[in-house]
């Protein structure tokens, strides 16, 4: 796993009633080496084969915890630190309802997702506001970053995928560099 990035695996308490777990506890995170202050929380459904990604803010990062609250999704990470040792290197994790593991992603990353069940819901926690002047990504197919998205594993071709434009229009990890490449 990249260095930063946190994967929590609550514990669950069920009975006949159903479940309870606490996915935000600031003492647990301190734990995790995770000091960060959470300002903002964001909501979002998508229907299956549904991918949003990768983004991020080049000024006013933020970092992220995330969690699936209905559903099932491939959550990806791209290291953009500048200095980094695993600069340019991705991380790839399930997360769902089932398996209930939250992710935390430091500032500095690019984060996509793919959903892999119908009706998808996820909620994440982040570290600053959204700051749409800021607003960057990489595109989520770039060759020189390779990701496996396990398209064939879920029964999907690319052209299945429902991408925004936006996202299929951005640009790749070597422009970024070129650009100056630096997340603050």
């Amino acid at each position: 796993m990249i260095k930063g990035l946190v994967v929590i695996e609550p514990k669950i308490y069920s009975d006949e009633r159903g479940f309870f777990y606490e996915f935000f506890n600031r003492q647990q995170l301190l734990k995790y080496g995770v000091n960060e202050e959470f300002v903002q929380g964001n909501h979002s459904k998508s229907s299956f084969g549904v991918l949003r990604g990768l983004h991020f803010q080049i000024q006013r990062a933020q970092g992220k915890l995330i969690r699936v609250l209905r559903g099932e999704i491939l959550d990806v990470v791209v290291d953009l630190r500048k200095g980094s040792e695993t600069f340019g290197e991705y991380f790839k994790i399930v997360l769902s309802e089932s398996n209930r593991k939250i992710l935390f992603v430091p500032k500095g990353f690019a984060h996509g997702f793919l959903t892999l069940k119908e009706n998808t819901e996820i909620e994440y926690l982040c570290t600053d506001f959204y700051a749409p002047d800021f607003d960057s990504g990489i595109l989520w197919n770039d060759k020189d970053l390779n990701i496996d998205w396990e398209l064939e594993k879920y029964d999907l071709k690319e052209d299945d995928l429902i991408i925004s434009e936006k996202d299929k229009n951005q640009g790749t990890l070597k422009e970024f560099i070129e650009k100056g490449g630096e997340i603050n």
